[in-house]
């Protein structure tokens, strides 16, 4: 037995299986009680996205023909939930057993090619695993995936005979004393051929103590026709884990992250703790990029050279420039950010929105929808919303773009080189001209010129006599 390489038994194979295309298959029928939740199972959330996707990322990565999925229990929401996978949905109506479920795709497999059953709820199983299974599977050659378990409570167990070839899969219900203590189980994945597959499957009985139609049988009946059973071992079980309850969903999610931050520390990136970085979608990393803890990065996000990430920010489809930090609990999202940059703390910057090089936007600023040129700053407790602003303003404290009219959205722009006081609030819209100076306190209603001071303030007025109310006492 060898872990990470397929054990070669076959018996005189016609065909390179490099010649034959290959059918997915993925069972993702179950209800699971387990969870107690009204989701189905395929689709409880797995680093943000159902548990079936990364199984479908994962076999499309292997250039199949077709991807068939055998969905059952909330068949509708898992459909319409992966409504743009690229795939044939097979309905099993009655939920008899895994050999039953893949029965119910065999109309739609071509004799011609390899068929590869893959499980919905086993989402961390790697296409070079699955490329390796698939070297031992070809037109008179059966493949198995199989582990060693530490505790193999609760799987089928792997018998061999005394040249240890792979005779048949038992199940623990139905297995002996002797044949619990072995420690080689069954993961349910498999390559079989098609044209061997099909007659092996409309043979099975269910017979045993489940009063199932089992997936597992396939290899007794593959034995008995002279068909090559050829084992590969995962090389851990992590990979191989299968989801039943949010216990184990927890299992695997840890096991991801860890995945993930190991795969960016082995393409340089310094992760100040792997155990609490959270990627949930593609990140594309330049040199000497920290990410300090507690970092989500969700969807497509792409950090240049030398960009540093603060502890307890969330990134959410972004690109990020080189040079650029981002300090602390900052959120970011749908947006570019330019070289150089300084973020935060305590910053959002929401979707739609475009800072160029040398941007400054500090603590407690929200930028929603606005481009901010180059050079400019919004340090302190201001929005800017579906605003336009230039290169080398100031945007002081307290500065609010009031865009929304209670209707509808309107634009303000700010020119190059403009001050806007603290506490300004610049109704849309409204144009500040290059170089303008807005006094502090100000409401602007219409267009401040360039290069002038405009101030919007009421007179200042001290009321003689007047006493602050007091509070009744009881």
């Amino acid at each position: 037995m060898s872990k990470g390489r397929p054990k070669h038994q076959s018996r005189g194979a016609t065909a390179d299986p490099a010649d034959m295309p290959l059918a997915v298959v993925v069972l993702a029928a179950g209800q699971g009680k387990r969870m107690r939740s009204t989701l189905p199972k395929v689709l409880q959330p797995l680093a943000g996205r159902p548990l079936l996707a990364h199984v479908l990322e994962t076999a499309r990565a292997l250039s199949p023909a077709a991807i068939h999925v055998v969905h059952g229990y909330g068949g509708e929401a898992v459909r319409r939930k992966l409504a743009d996978a690229p795939v044939n949905w097979v309905h099993q109506a009655e939920q008899l057993g895994t050999g039953h479920a893949v029965l119910q795709a065999a109309p739609q497999l071509h004799p011609d090619h390899r068929v590869l059953i893959l499980y919905g709820d086993v989402p961390l199983i790697t296409a070079d695993t699955l490329r390796q299974l698939l070297e031992g599977c070809g037109p008179d050659d059966l493949a198995l995936l199989t582990v060693e378990l530490e505790d193999p409570e609760g799987y089928g167990r792997i018998i061999r005979d005394a040249s240890d070839q792979v005779l048949r899969i038992v199940e623990e219900k139905d297995a002996s004393d002797k044949q619990r203590a072995i420690h080689e189980c069954n993961t349910g994945v498999m390559a079989v051929p098609a044209k061997r597959l099909v007659p092996w499957l409309q043979q099975l009985r269910n017979a045993n103590a489940q009063g199932e139609y089992y997936l597992t049988d396939v290899i007794a009946a593959a034995v008995r026709d002279g068909v090559a059973v050829n084992a590969l071992i995962a090389a851990g079980e992590e990979e191989v884990q299968g989801v039943n309850d949010k216990v184990q969903l927890s299992m695997v999610e840890a096991t991801y992250r860890l995945r993930e931050a190991v795969a960016l520390m082995e393409a340089g990136v310094t992760v100040i703790d792997p155990l609490r970085l959270d990627v949930r979608g593609k990140v594309e990393a330049g040199r000497d990029v920290t990410l300090d803890v507690n970092v989500v990065l969700e969807g497509r996000v792409k950090l240049g050279d030398n960009v540093k990430i603060g502890p307890n920010c969330v990134l959410r489809d972004v690109e990020i420039g080189a040079g650029t930090e981002i300090a602390a609990n900052c959120v970011l999202e749908n947006s570019v950010v330019g070289a150089g940059c300084r973020i935060g703390p305590f910053a959002r910057i929401r979707p739609d929105s475009v800072l160029a090089d040398e941007v400054h936007v500090g603590n407690f600023v929200e930028v929603k929808k606005t481009r901010l040129g180059a050079g400019s700053k919004a340090n302190h407790l201001t929005y800017l919303g579906d605003a336009v602003v230039g290169s080398g303003v100031n945007v002081g404290a307290g500065t609010v773009t009031c865009n929304y009219d209670g209707a509808d959205k309107s634009v303000t722009t700010i020119g190059d080189g403009a001050f806007i006081g603290s506490g300004t609030m610049l109704v849309a819209p409204v144009t500040i001209g290059a170089n303008a100076t807005i006094g502090a306190g100000s409401t602007i209603t219409r267009e401040a010129p360039a290069q002038k001071l405009t101030l919007a303030r009421s007179s200042q007025v001290t009321v003689e006599g007047w006493e602050r109310p007091v509070k009744k006492k009881d």
